[in-house]
């Protein structure tokens, strides 16, 4: 294929690389700002000018092919090479400027991120913040961000990783509420107890804690759940129970005494604890508005780890 008609096809393998990430061809519509049908007919014409199928579709679902996949990596490469190319012109440039995408899991967002998000647009007001907040998974190698914030035990082994902090689960409930039902003392005792849980899934009313050897779970029950955590530390400190929460959400209400920790003798195993670390994809050349971004909010949490 000689190099004028290769050229042609370069928009076509942008679809057809977003169609497999994607998994839809409406969602990679979506995603390149496009219709569905234009998107079709993008990979048919590259699939006429290989020769190859390289997606089976049906009325219900859609299957990459075995030489489809082979395609799909090398064009997933041309794109990176191509990301490779602008990210080293933007890096001669001196001005911190441009689109800046980050995601953040929402009470980390709210809680933890807000303020210094509106610091940083008054620091550099050339960057367009676009700010995702979601507890889905988001991945920069495939889904349109620059940076994401991670909280677990391990950060996504893929991608490159600054540790900026730590997060613990803690438990807690209202003085009034453990003056009327008494203070739990084994995580046995939370079956006598009235206890706030996300109430998002199945299985997510199973509390696991751990004791030096000793690992006990309880699945607790309640009349109020709720997998948005200020409205559940609100109904934690009306009395309505104990609740499970993120350190950073509560400790304004500790401080306070409208909380009280409960059970702190043993460790609550929870998804949402560990590090907190912001991730991104590896690359030779990083754009001033990402290092900065990254500076700055490592910066501002060295400076809170020493107050």
């Amino acid at each position: 294929m000689n190099t004028n008609k290769l050229m042609a096809l370069l928009p076509d393998m942008a679809a057809f690389v977003a169609v497999v990430e994607t998994g839809s061809f409406t969602k990679a519509a979506h995603k390149l700002g496009i219709t569905p049908s234009g998107v079709s007919r993008q990979v048919s014409r590259m699939e006429t000018a290989l020769s190859v199928v390289l997606i089976e579709r049906t009325t219900r679902r859609q299957t990459t092919t075995l030489v489809g996949i082979s395609v799909y990596e090398q064009c997933r490469n041309m794109l990176d090479s191509a990301k490779e190319a602008v990210l080293a012109s933007e890096q001669e440039a001196k001005e911190v400027q441009g689109r800046l995408r980050v995601a953040a899991p929402k009470a980390l967002a709210k809680q933890v991120l807000e303020p210094l998000l509106l610091e940083f647009t008054d620091l550099y007001p050339e960057v367009s913040l676009h700010m995702q907040v979601t507890d889905q998974r988001l991945d920069p190698a495939y889904h349109d961000v620059d940076i994401i914030f991670h909280v677990g035990a391990e950060p996504y082994e893929h991608l490159v990783s600054k540790q900026i902090g730590r997060v613990r689960s803690v438990l807690c409930a209202s003085p009034a509420y453990l003056a009327k039902r008494g203070v739990p003392s084994t995580p046995e005792m939370l079956y006598e107890h009235d206890c706030l849980a996300l109430g998002f899934f199945d299985g997510d009313n199973c509390w696991v804690f751990s004791q030096e050897e000793r690992k006990i779970k309880v699945v607790v029950g309640g009349r109020y759940f709720n997998n948005h955590s200020e409205m559940r530390l609100a109904g934690v400190i009306r009395g309505l129970g104990i609740g499970l929460f993120p350190d950073f959400v509560v400790t304004d209400a500790l401080s306070k005494g409208d909380v009280i920790e409960v059970l702190q003798d043993w460790r609550v195993l929870s998804d949402f604890q560990g590090g907190i670390y912001m991730q991104f994809v590896s690359s030779r050349f990083m754009p001033n508005k990402i290092r900065v971004f990254l500076d700055f909010i490592e910066n501002h949490f060295d400076q809170s780890s020493e107050c």
